[in-house]
């Protein structure tokens, strides 16, 4: 008996009529450029599409390492912006605020 896995019939039946994705840095927008918001977007759409298991493999690793990419670049913009909000509150008696918290 064979099993099967995540995939709908035989790679050559799968793959006829489908049209190539393009995943190569040249057609997408560099990670750095983007906002935080649509490096997320990107992200889910990638994991989405990866999870689906419909993408050849040389694809599904481009996605791969550009997801990775996304990945770093939001908990990069996430630091950042938390950074900024300790900042705020220690220039609003930031320590004053963490005592009072913490009684």
């Amino acid at each position: 008996m064979v099993r099967q896995t995540g995939f709908r019939g035989a790679p050559e039946n799968r793959c006829q009529g489908v049209r190539p994705i393009s995943v190569s840095g040249k057609s997408s927008p560099p990670v750095e450029g983007l906002s935080f918001e649509a490096a997320l977007k990107e992200l889910e759409t990638i994991v989405s599409k990866l999870e689906q298991g419909a993408v050849d493999l040389e694809d599904s690793i481009a996605l791969y390492e550009r997801g990775q990419a996304l990945k770093t670049h939001c908990e990069a913009k996430l630091k950042a912006a938390e950074g900024r909000l300790e900042k705020i509150v220690m220039g609003a008696g930031g320590p004053a605020l963490g005592a009072v918290e913490t009684a």
